[in-house]
């Protein structure tokens, strides 16, 4: 059983920090691209950044310059470091990964999310 969880999440005041993780566990061969996404109330989910196995990396316009993805491939973990957040940064965040399963399956698994609240 694959799973991603996403952990981090929190409250904080305008111009603050969060650091994002989602650790990836269970049966998995390889780990292609992954992801963090975003949703808020009422709207969709969007894309905030990627990153693929050999670490190009990709944002949302809306997070340039403010938000950096990385990964620890050992260690199966993604991250995302969030400065100058702003309270449009408010949603659940979410991690995607594309990877290949111990059973030779390759697909899109998500985690559960975790709350970012960006507030006074």
């Amino acid at each position: 059983q694959v799973q991603l969880v996403e952990s981090g999440g929190g409250l904080v005041q305008p111009g603050g920090s969060l650091r994002l993780s989602c650790a990836a566990s269970g049966s998995i061969i390889s780990i292609y691209a992954m992801g963090w996404y975003r949703q808020a109330p009422g709207k969709q989910r969007d894309l905030v950044a990627t990153i693929t196995s050999g670490g190009s990396t990709t944002y949302a316009d809306s997070v340039k310059g403010r938000f950096t993805i990385s990964r620890d491939g050992a260690k199966r973990t993604l991250y995302l470091q969030m400065n100058s957040l702003k309270p449009e940064d408010t949603a659940v965040y979410y991690c995607n990964a594309d990877l290949r399963t111990g059973r030779g399956t390759r697909g899109d698994y998500w985690g559960q999310g975790t709350q970012v609240t960006v507030s006074s």
